[in-house]
This record gives structure tokens, C-alpha cells and sequence, in this order.
């Protein structure tokens, strides 16, 4: 699982590029003129956005192992675009930072899925909400990773070119080690039996649990894994028949017209739209705005130099990562709906308090004077964070993978993750036009968008904690589309013989269930008797 840290590791260091590149010497208006910059800072988003769309079919067609192993080649091309900045001028860290976003966009969702496909059954819940933890992680990392490089040659004149060229460079380290360690990983079981590799997918999870392939464990997941793929399979062929065979032009086609197939009914678009709108009232909630342009935000709200806006920064990045500790532990308990409410009034308090104090401070800071209240400014800023860490962060991603029924679950998810891609790219190009021209009113916009947020949710989105598939299609108004795919469901089962084995065990078959596979379906039964 370490793959995922350090993916979201490259992922954040590339975000504080803007930062660095003041250094440079021939940037020219791209770090002066504030919508250069954000096209700066969006290109990369706007690559990731392409990233996030070609992921899944790159996935199908190669599988996920080779998909990532592609994604780390692009993503060093891109760096080392970007590491040439000094000498091929501006239009390289341009290039290199759209090419990295293509990989990490498809990074971003290949390796969560890799390794939710080859982790245990009893830990893949654990990996959801981990991820956001090893994002925030990340982000901790990068801002550290600024604040120490601006110290190479000094913090003045003298400033050596090493201050940008560093942060750059560094980010080949956990490319290059992903790839390295993804060399010698192995091809995800689910997609090797998806493919009729099915003799290779026992050995693969054989190897994988350090069991004997003749285990009763290695069945009962191998029998779970194949019910899924025949689930989609027949899915597919009734919905879509003719474009039933994996041939690499119908998985292209297929990506196209499932999605497409979310709007076809008003239930099914009123996911889309919870799906959407969440991801997009994540986003401008202004925490990338926060992330991105932090140390610039901080020098405006009064820090008295570069070296002590970089500082603030970096206690952002430790604030959002200890808030982020309680939601992995108590999501499930608390619900979705009510932390995301509390942290957007969190929130948009925040973004008002901000936005107050700057407006009665602007011209006391251009004088030097009233640092107290701008210190004060910041530590809202730090709340602000530790609001979003425990609330939207994990929480959105997280609801919005519950409201789908399984046979649109894959298609719904990858719905709501374009959204908060495309979102993110506007963000970043629109804040620092934003904070040049209306100052303290960015922070009433984003406060203003946040409680709009809450507002949506409150009227508009259900709670999932604890909800089956059934009772979200009575939710959604979408009667009998779970309990359709919990009968096919059930008679692929029994047909492939995965209840017997559930009967051998001694496991009951729960009927009531519409889990996509059994999983969720072996209640008390353990699988401690793994090998060590």
C-alpha cells in the first residue's frame, strides 16, 4: 500500500511548483502576471482531468499493474520537461507540468483500484479512507519539502536557482520507486479472471495470501472474484450486447455509452447530479485555492517575509493531516451528512472571519503595521484546513461512491472524479486573478460557496451510512434496480457455486444482501487462518 503514499507524495510536490518558479529567471510575466500563473498552476489539472478519463479504459486494455507502470513513464518525461525549465525557457514547465498531470490524473484512480483488487477483503473499506489520509500526507511532505529548498543559496538576491530546481527534481524519487516496486507486483487477480486468465488469477492470490491454492480461503475469493466479472459481463450483454467482447475498440466505446447511460432516467441523473455538484462544492470550498497559492495568501494577510509565508504553509499541510486522523477513524460512526454540514459551517465561518479582517487590515499590512491581526487571519486560514481535513476531504469521496447501484458503480465514481478534476482546474486558474483584483472578496466567494454547499447537501443528499443498495434505490426513487442486480447476483452464485462453498464453511447465504460479491457475506466467519 505504500504505492498510494507516494503517489500522492509526486502528486502534491508537483502542486507547489508555482512557488519555486519566482526563482527562475526567464518566467517573465508567468509568475507576475496572475492569470499567466493560474494557467500555471491549472495546466496541471487540466492534464490530470485527460488523466482521470483515459485511466480506465488503459487499465482494461493492459491491465492495472501495466497501466501504472505506462502512467510513472509519463509522469517522468513530464519532470524531466520541467527539470530543463532553466534552459528551454517557460513553454517546458508548461509541457512538463501538463504531461505529469495526464499521469498523475490516471495514477490518482489506477492505484487505489489496483490495490483495492489485491488487498484482502477485510481491509479494502480501510483503504478508502486511508487514501485521503495518505493525500494529506503527501501534501505535509511537499510544503516541508518548499519551505527547506527556499533556503539553498539564501533567502534573498542570492537565492539560488537549486530553490525551485530541487522540489522539481525530487519528484522523480517516488515516480521512479513506484515504478521499480510495480516491476516485481502482480497482475490484479480480478482483472486476470476478467480476462479469462483464470488459472494465473488462483496462483496470483495464492502467492498474494501465502496460502495453498487449494484453500478453502483461495476459493471463496476466487468464487467471489469471478461472480463480479460474470455479473458485469451479463450486465453488459443485456444492456449493450454488441459490445459484449473485450476487444480494445469496445472497452473504448464502452466507457462512453455506460456513462452516457447515467442520464437516461430522472433517478439515475439525480445520483449524477449528488455525484457532480458534491465534487464541485468540494472543490470550491476554495481548499485548493488555499493549497496552491498558500504562501501568496499568507503574504497578503501580513506575514513579514517569503521564508515566514512558506512557514505558515507548511503548518497547513501538518493541520490537514492530524484532521484528517479522526474521519478514517469515525466516519462510519458519525454518518457522512452530518460531518460534511459541520464542516462546511466550518468552513464558510472561516472564509468570513478571513475576509472581515482582511478588509479592515489591507492597507495597515501594505504599511507594515496591525501583524497581530494578520496573524490572526492565518490562524483562520489553519482552521479552515482542519474543517476541510475531518469533513469534505474523506467524506465526499466516500458518499459518493455509496449512491450507485452495482452494475453503474465503476461509471458513477468515474462521473463524480472528472467532476472534481475539472473543478480543481478552475480554481486554480480563477484564484489568483481573484486575489489580485477583489482581494478579501475571494474569501466571501468561497464562504459563500461553501455554505452553498451545505445548503445543497441538507436539502438535496441522503444520508448512505448504513443504507443497503435497496433502500438507496427507494431514496433515489429508482425501485427494484439494486434488487434486480441482487437477483442476478445470487443465481450467478449458485450458478458458478459460490454459495456451496459459503455452505461448507459454514456461512450462511444472506439473501437480503446486494453486495457485489461475497464479501459482506461471511459475517463472523474469519480468515485468520491465513499464512504469515
Amino acid at each position: 500500500m505504500a504505492s498510494d503514499r507516494k503517489e500522492s507524495v509526486v502528486e502534491n510536490v508537483t502542486q507547489r511548483l508555482r512557488q519555486e518558479l519566482t526563482g527562475a529567471s526567464d518566467m517573465g510575466d508567468w509568475v507576475e502576471n496572475s492569470t499567466r500563473k493560474g494557467w500555471l498552476t491549472a495546466i496541471f489539472e487540466l492534464g490530470a482531468w485527460f488523466g482521470c478519463l483515459y485511466s480506465g479504459f488503459l487499465a482494461e486494455i493492459l491491465s492495472r499493474k501495466y497501466a501504472i507502470l505506462v502512467n510513472v513513464a509519463i509522469f517522468v518525461a513530464g519532470v524531466v520537461i520541467q527539470c530543463v525549465t532553466a534552459v528551454g525557457g517557460s513553454s517546458c514547465i508548461i509541457a512538463g507540468r501538463f504531461i505529469t498531470g495526464l499521469a498523475i490524473g490516471a495514477i490518482s484512480v489506477n492505484v487505489p483500484n489496483y490495490n483495492a483488487e489485491v488487498a484482502p477483503p477485510e481491509v479494502r473499506g480501510s483503504l478508502v479512507a486511508l487514501q485521503q489520509l495518505a493525500i494529506t500526507a503527501g501534501i505535509m511532505v511537499s510544503f516541508w519539502i518548499d519551505y527547506g529548498s527556499n533556503h539553498i543559496g539564501g533567502t534573498g538576491p542570492t537565492q539560488s536557482d537549486a530553490a525551485w530546481l530541487v522540489p522539481l527534481c525530487l519528484q522523480l524519487i517516488p515516480g521512479i520507486a513506484l515504478g521499480i516496486g510495480m516491476v516485481f507486483m502482480p497482475f490484479s487477480p480480478r482483472w486476470l479472471v476478467h480476462h479469462g486468465r483464470e488459472a494465473e488469477a488462483r496462483k496470483v492470490l495464492s502467492s498474494l495470501r501465502n496460502l495453498d491454492q487449494e484453500h478453502p480461503l483461495i476459493e471463496l475469493e476466487f468464487l467471489e472474484i469471478k461472480a463480479q466479472s460474470v455479473f458485469e459481463k451479463r450486465s453488459t450483454a443485456e444492456t449493450w450486447p454488441h459490445l459484449v467482447a473485450l476487444t480494445p475498440m469496445n472497452t473504448f466505446k464502452l466507457q462512453f455509452v455506460a456513462i452516457g447511460s447515467l442520464f437516461t432516467t430522472k433517478a439515475m441523473f439525480r445520483r449524477v447530479i449528488v455525484a457532480v455538484v458534491t465534487m464541485f462544492f468540494q472543490q470550491f470550498t476554495g481548499i485548493n485555492a488555499v493549497l496552491y497559492y498558500a504562501p501568496s495568501i499568507f503574504e497578503a494577510l501580513g506575514t513579514s517575509s517569503n521564508t515566514t509565508s512558506l512557514l505558515a504553509t507548511g503548518v497547513v499541510g501538518v493541520a490537514m493531516f492530524l484532521a484528517t486522523i479522526p474521519a478514517v477513524l469515525y466516519i462510519d460512526k458519525l454518518g457522512r451528512k452530518p460531518v460534511m454540514l459541520a464542516g462546511a459551517l466550518g468552513m464558510g465561518t472561516c472564509h468570513m472571519i478571513i475576509a472581515v479582517i482582511f478588509a479592515k487590515n489591507e492597507q495597515a499590512w501594505a504599511a507594515g503595521q496591525h501583524k497581530a491581526a494578520g496573524w490572526a487571519a492565518v490562524a483562520m486560514v489553519w482552521l479552515f484546513v482542519v474543517h476541510f481535513g475531518y469533513s469534505w476531504g474523506p467524506c465526499a469521496w466516500v458518499l459518493i461512491s455509496e449512491v450507485w447501484p452495482l452494475s453503474n458503480r465503476a461509471y458513477g465514481i468515474a462521473t463524480g472524479a472528472s467532476s472534481n478534476w475539472m473543478s480543481n482546474f478552475i480554481v486554480g486558474q480563477i484564484a489568483p486573478d481573484m486575489l489580485e483584483h477583489i482581494t478579501y472578496g475571494t474569501f466571501i466567494f468561497f464562504g459563500m460557496m461553501t455554505l452553498s454547499g451545505a445548503v445543497f447537501l441538507w436539502f438535496y443528499v441522503p444520508e448512505t451510512k448504513r443504507l443497503t443498495l435497496e433502500e438507496m434505490d427507494i431514496v433515489f426513487g429508482s425501485v427494484g434496480v439494486a434488487r434486480a442486480d441482487s437477483q442476478r447476483m445470487r443465481g450467478i452464485n449458485r450458478e458458478i457455486g459460490l454459495d456451496d462453498t459459503l455452505r461448507d464453511l459454514g456461512v450462511g447465504d444472506d439473501n437480503n444482501r446486494s453486495d457485489s460479491s461475497g464479501d459482506a457475506k461471511l459475517g463472523g466467519f474469519k480468515r485468520e487462518d491465513r499464512g504469515n
